[in-house]
């Protein structure tokens, strides 16, 4: 958590005229939930809460209009589309002394040195987060698996990542983490040249029968006119 607490002042619930309003100010709305008190609605300054997020875990100290501090975990933070700029941030009231429930991010490491890797094959990630329950101060920033011993073919699976101690897993242990699959087949360069003089022959026939085609045709129409003259 960070140092010093993270300074929250009170809004009432409004409309979005009033957080496009906030955001213009370079400010970031807000509302904090949960630990059996009601809702409250707040205004965080943007360049703060962009400085805490980036170097805080997800629970964070929070004092709502000088209040004694809190800790919060960051539930949700809306961003911006394009600029990537917080939009909105949801936070919820904990106790550290009680498990809770979080997501949190899987990052893989060694992904260049894998065997299947460097052979040519395609490292892909299929899960990003993962859902756990653990003490607010033991939820860890990510969790992170080695997979530089992956092989080509190979796919990795929940119940193989380790995770620290105090935190457990909800989400099922034969979710597909990451799979290593071989490398894209490309035509041989002969294959190619025989496919271009094949279309290039069909081309030529095609023409010439066509041409052949007009010509009889022509004849034809020629031969009836001589009989109509005649």
């Amino acid at each position: 958590m960070a140092d010093s607490p993270l300074s929250l002042s009170a809004r009432p619930p409004e409309g979005s005229r009033s957080a496009r309003r906030l955001r213009r100010q370079g400010l970031v709305p807000g509302v904090i939930y949960g630990g059996g008190d009601e809702p409250a609605t707040f205004a965080v300054d943007a360049r703060i809460l962009r400085n805490t997020l980036a170097h805080s875990g997800q629970i964070i100290e929070v004092s709502l209009d000088g209040a004694a501090a809190s800790p919060v975990l960051v539930k949700d933070v809306q961003r911006h589309p394009v600029r990537g700029e917080a939009m909105h941030v949801d936070l919820l009231r904990v106790r550290m002394d009680e498990t809770i429930h979080a997501t949190v991010p899987v990052e893989l490491v060694g992904g260049d040195e894998a065997p299947g890797v460097v052979e040519g094959g395609v490292l892909s990630q299929e899960t990003r987060e993962v859902n756990i329950e653990a003490l607010p101060g033991d939820i860890p920033d990510a969790i992170r698996h080695d997979v530089s011993g992956m092989q080509i073919n190979e796919t990795l699976t929940l119940d193989a990542v380790t995770v620290p101690q105090g935190v457990t897993i909800l989400d099922d242990p034969e979710t597909t983490i990451a799979s290593v699959t071989p490398p894209t087949a490309e035509p041989a360069e002969e294959e190619i040249e025989t496919e271009t003089e094949i279309v290039g022959d069909e081309a030529v026939d095609s023409e010439h029968a066509q041409a052949q085609a007009e010509g009889d045709t022509a004849e034809e129409a020629a031969q009836k006119a001589d009989s109509d003259e005649s």
